[in-house]
């Protein structure tokens, strides 16, 4: 496919996510009619429609109309790409520029940076001074971050056969297992180091909650809201610690199992009606349900679909899960609360309403991890009685 042909299939996606298709199955389903496209231009339309979904607002004003046509004369407006070499009408390309697709100032910063309109005062009173670098990092592209698994490897022996297989990856600083993947990310998912169960995907972020628990042999934790498991594994990494996962959709675990035996981890999930035989545990982890702001580069329609209710209504669900898991805690145990957040309404703010409703439970720990500095958003905390 020409350039212009790939901006032309992206412009046709785009308008179906626009429409309310989700984003895996518009590019899906134009993947499975589109058979003559390889993965190049496969790869190269996925990072297009991706890029104009995370800068949705700002390349709407660039292209002066919010649809898919719009958002992609937009994409390469800021791109200063010669916008006649790609909008001629020729073969697949899209239909030359009319007159009135001329690009409009913002008129706000919030337009400027692509956070909706509504959340901006929410998200400066929750950033501060990293507000625009925030922002801003949220209209990038995700880094690549691995996770070495030590039960089957080290960082260095990770590093060296990932590299044998044309992957190039160095240890990041946010935790002492995060690898950031600087060259042939697509390659992973067939590399042996991945298929041999010597790395996982996993934001070094994400990691770095799980190391700062203080996860000792003999110890039983609970990953609460496991998900896919990525914590879970983590956890199961550590020499003898006895690690337990549940979710209330027991789905979401489906793949767990398998992916616990290739890393070698042992790990028993519970169902709903499990768990108080199993309690008490030394520590809960409840990584909450949340409007996943820290990983909108990774899920940029998440961004748009939040309102104010369904922030309300998170919160709301995050303050009912601490109160549901914290008789799980043994007495001398760690109550964990995490999301991969970076909106105050859904961390300190749900800690301090917990702490203050329950006046035997004590914050030690308290941390946020942000884009502007190379992972995921991620806030956590620890609280003891």
């Amino acid at each position: 496919m020409t350039p212009a042909a790939r901006v032309q299939a992206s412009i046709e996606i785009l308008d179906q996510i626009l429409s309310g298709a989700p984003v895996e199955k518009a590019l899906t389903g134009w993947a499975r009619r589109s058979r003559f496209a390889g993965s190049k231009d496969r790869a190269a339309i996925r990072d297009h429609v991706f890029g104009a979904l995370r800068c949705k607002r700002s390349f709407a004003a660039a292209g002066g109309v919010e649809t898919g046509r719009g958002l992609m004369i937009g994409a390469m407006r800021m791109q200063e790409v010669d916008l006649d070499q790609i909008f001629n009408g020729e073969g697949y390309a899209p239909a030359s520029l009319e007159e009135h697709e001329q690009a409009k100032p913002c008129e706000s910063d919030a337009q400027k940076y692509d956070i909706p309109e509504w959340l901006w005062p929410t998200f400066q009173e929750s950033l501060g001074d990293l507000t625009l670098p925030v922002a801003e990092a949220l209209r990038a592209r995700a880094p690549v971050h691995l996770r070495v698994n030590l039960i089957k490897s080290s960082v260095d022996q990770a590093v060296s056969v990932l590299l044998a297989d044309g992957i190039q990856a160095r240890p990041h600083p946010a935790c002492s297992t995060a690898l950031e993947v600087v060259e042939g990310e697509r390659k992973i998912s067939g590399s042996r180091a991945y298929t041999d169960g010597l790395v996982e995907l996993q934001d070094a972020a994400s990691q770095a909650v799980v190391e700062s628990l203080d996860l000792n042999p003999g110890i039983r934790v609970l990953d609460y809201c496991s998900g896919g498991g990525g914590k879970a594994l983590s956890l199961a990494a550590h020499h003898g610690v006895d690690v337990f996962a549940h979710d209330v959709n027991a789905a979401r675990m489906r793949d767990l199992p398998a992916r616990a035996e290739r890393a070698g981890a042992q790990i028993t999930l519970l169902t709903n009606d499990e768990i108080s035989a199993q309690a008490p545990f030394d520590i809960v982890l409840t990584d909450a349900p949340c409007s996943g702001s820290g990983s909108w580069r990774r899920a940029p329609a998440g961004k748009w679909s939040l309102t104010q209710e369904g922030l309300n209504r998170l919160t709301e669900t995050q303050r009912t899960i601490l109160d549901d898991v914290a008789p799980l805690v043994g007495p001398a145990g760690v109550l964990a609360y995490a999301t991969c957040s970076m909106l105050e309404v859904e961390n300190g703010a749900v800690i301090d309403a917990f702490v203050a409703a329950h006046s035997e439970w004590t914050e030690t720990f308290r941390k946020t991890w942000y884009v502007s500095h190379g992972t995921d958003g991620f806030f956590t905390s620890h609280l003891t009685r």
